[in-house]
């Protein structure tokens, strides 16, 4: 009886409280294991601070837990968006106070980095103790976490995040009149959803963790890594995959969990993209794979040819290792993680010639499936234009032609295209915004446009890899990072989010 009304009681309170609370809980992990290597001062910051957090956040429960419920559909999405303002703010606390050498506001920024899945190098690997790498990795992990059930619990139920070119309601208006009442409540929607998904990707994470652990990793690198891909933060604690004891085997557990990132279809069938047709006529999944054979084949080509110019082109295991290297690397940035493989430099040396930057970033921004961690444009988008584009195309030749929807074609809406290409032209103008921006925060334009690209997109390994001269995001000024970590914010929630929380229909409702 006593569980049953402390569940009711947590149905009651507040989304942001609720993540608030669990972020308290999760300060003691990292706690954990600070003692257990005796950092006696990173044990006692944590610990203070899930205490202190733990107890304000209960205190501030109470007296708004008795209050009425609004039903309003605006509320869980302004929870959302004051979970990754406001929450960071939270988690920068025993960060700042275990590292000592920076500023508070540059720890808040990395919080932002992390949260929201964008992994952003802003210190060194060997900066940061173990303790505030784990809490960096398992922060990425909450966030990713937070999107996966929050695509399916509340952006999916408005139409945002992917779901609005496969419905016919308007963006952000899917939760508003008749009808309303005999729905499902958000409280409910989320707790259903999370005892679904949480044992999924703590699974998955676990499962990829055992077997890095396996193939040499030691534990606590694995574990980041582990959390790192499921997360698509790309985050690492000893500098990237390149370092990792696993190498090629690591590299090729980690590719297979990153296809988690393609689809929805990968881990559940349970919102508006699921078909019963299986994964593999799946067309995210199947754009996805295209994309990354057809980039990984030019760049093997561009890497040949580099070869042959040099005299090295029979160097078979130079070959095989440019092969393996764009494959992966390709994999990587399209789930907007990041991860270089470390056969991506092979390829270079083999061939004398630079990364190609620009095919990252432009990866990046097409990115991973709708309702996944994974941020850019997203696939599905992708495939409705192109869908949209070739029937253009069939009407120029044949302007009598009549089309008939089967299958997958039937679930997109009539004007599904047209939603696509207007999300598609907010998310270049919030690029364009973004980079004027930065411009004038003194940044050069190539810096500028990698910056803004790699917080739009939650790519956050962009920024050294992308471009011949890494950007120092740590030298970066106070109003550069504040873009940045704004971008980052708008990349994760999405455009059509922010603009739904704007419109004044919603706040009239």
């Amino acid at each position: 009886m006593a569980t049953t009304r402390l569940a009711n009681w947590v149905l009651q309170v507040p989304f942001f409280l609720v993540l608030a609370g669990l972020t308290c809980l999760a300060m003691l992990i990292p706690a954990v294991h600070a003692a257990w290597v005796q950092d006696h001062l990173a044990a006692r910051t944590f610990l203070y601070a899930a205490i202190l957090g733990g107890t304000m956040t209960l205190l501030v429960a109470l007296a708004v837990g008795a209050r009425p419920r609004s039903r309003r559909g605006l509320d869980q999405l302004l929870a959302l968006l004051g979970a990754y303002v406001a929450l960071p703010v939270l988690m920068a606390v025993p960060f700042y106070e275990t590292l000592r050498t920076t500023s508070f506001f540059n720890a808040y920024v990395e919080m932002v980095s992390c949260f929201t899945t964008t992994g952003a190098p802003l210190f060194a690997p060997d900066r940061l103790s173990p303790s505030l790498h784990l809490w960096r990795g398992l922060v990425a992990w909450m966030g990713g976490l937070l999107i996966w059930v929050a695509a399916a619990a509340i952006l999916a139920p408005r139409h945002l995040g992917g779901f609005e070119v496969t419905t016919s309601a308007e963006p952000g208006q899917g939760l508003i009149g008749v009808g309303y009442e005999r729905r499902a409540t958000t409280a409910t929607r989320l707790v259903r959803v999370a005892s679904r998904l949480l044992p999924v990707y703590g699974g998955l994470t676990l499962g990829l963790w055992a077997c890095l652990v396996a193939v040499g990793d030691p534990a606590l690198p694995a574990l980041i890594h582990a959390m790192s891909t499921l997360s698509t933060s790309g985050i690492s604690a000893i500098g990237g995959l390149a370092q990792a004891p696993s190498g090629g085997a690591g590299e090729l557990l980690i590719a297979c969990f990153l296809l988690f990132a393609l689809s929805r279809l990968t881990f559940s069938s349970d919102t508006v993209t699921g078909t019963r047709e299986g994964l593999l006529r799946d067309p995210e999944f199947r754009l996805g794979c295209a994309l990354v054979l057809a980039v990984t084949l030019f760049l093997f080509a561009r890497h040949w040819i580099g070869a042959y110019e040099v005299a090295s082109v029979t160097n078979l295991s130079g070959a095989v290792a440019a092969l393996w290297g764009g494959l992966f690397t390709v994999l990587s940035f399209l789930t907007t993680t990041g991860f270089e493989s470390g056969d991506w430099f092979a390829a270079q040396a083999w061939s004398a010639l630079p990364g190609a930057g620009i095919l990252l970033m432009g990866l990046a921004l097409v990115g991973g499936g709708v309702a996944t961690t994974a941020g850019g444009v997203k696939l599905l988008r992708v495939f409705v234009l192109y869908r949209h584009g070739r029937r253009e195309v069939a009407r120029l030749v044949h302007p009598s032609m009549v089309g008939a929807a089967m299958g997958q074609s039937r679930r997109i809406r009539r004007h599904g295209a047209f939603i696509a290409f207007v999300f598609f032209m907010l998310f270049a103008l919030s690029l364009a915004v973004t980079v004027i921006a930065l411009a004038a925060a003194g940044l050069n334009f190539d810096a500028a446009l990698v910056v803004a690209i790699s917080g739009l997109t939650t790519t956050g390994p962009l920024v050294t890899a992308a471009s011949e001269t890494p950007v120092a995001l740590s030298q970066l000024g106070v109003p550069a990072k504040l873009i940045f970590s704004a971008a980052m914010v708008v990349g994760r929630l999405e455009t059509l989010a922010i603009i739904a929380l704007l419109t004044p229909e919603l706040w009239r409702n």
